[in-house]
């Protein structure tokens, strides 16, 4: 099996024993299971792959299709879907005696680094090289994910990019945002068009109106092209930044709720699950509580939206989190399954 012991990070890749690949959520994970949710499936009519074909299982990331690809588990592959006490959800999750092979993103592009194999391949290996220069970071504080980290990308496949470390990740921040101020070296923001077609589908799928999904879209800095190539960028955090381990806190639903409040920290905001602590300034609905300090969204169209000292809005699942059995704080939850897809965070001016 050959698993290098390194824990699981947000965006690796598993391959299970049936030949399925998962994308691993987060760094906090439970001692014999892997948090993550089903990607590709082997399909022979599948658009990804060489001699062996795949189909997503997911097309896009939403609450709903997760809650699909769960139900598709459920009814094929039930022992890849567990029930979590300590959050009370019922969850995608792969054990460790079913993982075949863990994708590790820095490993792969430095495999692709030292012998590119393809056009897109070459690609991935130039960007990541200008993306390390430009922020003046180690290139080993890259990696690469999604179908390129599995080897089953085609010449249409999207180059999604992972940068390890707060520190690095904000040097990477600066630096694309300077890029798209004076582009050079083949870094862009989207075409117009693709920033519309972008738009659009984060309206339709998000249930959010024109005017916010465009407030939301000029926010995010993670995604943009390459020599005419999309290109995205996620931030993930190194084991010495983790300061919690799985089942420290004990989750329990309140209810669904409608809040205002202002940020003030939002120092991982931008990573998964993103967080930021707030006050809350007006409960509009729902059931209201004392102490809600925090926001978590599980939903990447959030990542790093508000930043310190900004007001929002924000609706999701009320939680009360217990730490050794004894009420901590309580946070609003985006990304549940209650929720339905129907949560959100925005800006307020």
């Amino acid at each position: 099996m050959g698993l290098k012991l390194r824990a699981f990070r947000d965006r690796d890749y598993i391959e299970t024993i049936e030949g399925m690949f998962f994308t691993v959520v987060g760094n906090v994970h439970p001692n014999n299971y892997a948090i993550a949710y089903l990607k590709y499936i082997p399909s022979p009519n599948g658009k990804w792959g060489n001699d062996k074909k795949f189909k997503r299982a997911l097309p896009y990331y939403t609450v709903p299709m997760l809650l699909d690809t769960i139900s598709y588990l459920k009814r094929h592959y039930l022992h890849y879907v567990k029930y979590f006490d300590e959050l009370e959800i019922e969850m995608s999750a792969v054990p460790i005696d079913r993982i075949h092979k863990h994708y590790k993103p820095e490993e792969r592009l430095q495999e692709i680094i030292e012998n590119p194999r393809d056009q897109l391949e070459a690609m991935v290996a130039e960007l990541a090289q200008i993306v390390a220069d430009e922020a003046d970071i180690p290139i080993s504080d890259l990696g690469v994910t999604g179908s390129i980290l599995i080897g089953i990308h085609r010449p249409f496949s999207d180059i999604d990019l992972v940068v390890y470390g707060r520190e690095s990740a904000l040097k990477v921040k600066d630096a694309l945002k300077r890029l798209y101020q004076e582009p050079k070296r083949g870094v862009n923001r989207l075409s117009q068009d693709r920033f519309d077609e972008l738009l659009d589908r984060r309206q339709r799928l998000f249930h959010l109106s024109r005017n916010y999904a465009e407030i939301i879209c000029m926010r995010k800095w993670n995604r943009a092209s390459f020599k005419g190539k999309d290109f995205s960028m996620h931030p993930v955090k190194k084991e010495h930044e983790i300061n919690e381990v799985f089942g420290e806190f004990k989750y329990k639903p309140i209810g669904l709720a409608t809040i205002r409040g202002v940020v003030t920290d939002a120092a991982d905001a931008i990573f998964m699950p993103s967080k930021w602590k707030i006050e809350v300034t007006n409960f509009i609905e729902g059931k209201k509580v004392d102490n809600l300090v925090e926001l978590c969204s599980y939903e990447g169209l959030y990542m790093g939206v508000v930043d310190n000292g900004e007001k929002f809005e924000a609706r999701g699942k009320i939680e009360a989190a217990y730490r050794h059995g004894k009420l901590s704080h309580y946070r609003l939850l985006i990304g549940s399954p209650e929720a339905r897809g129907l949560d959100y965070i925005k800006p307020l001016p």
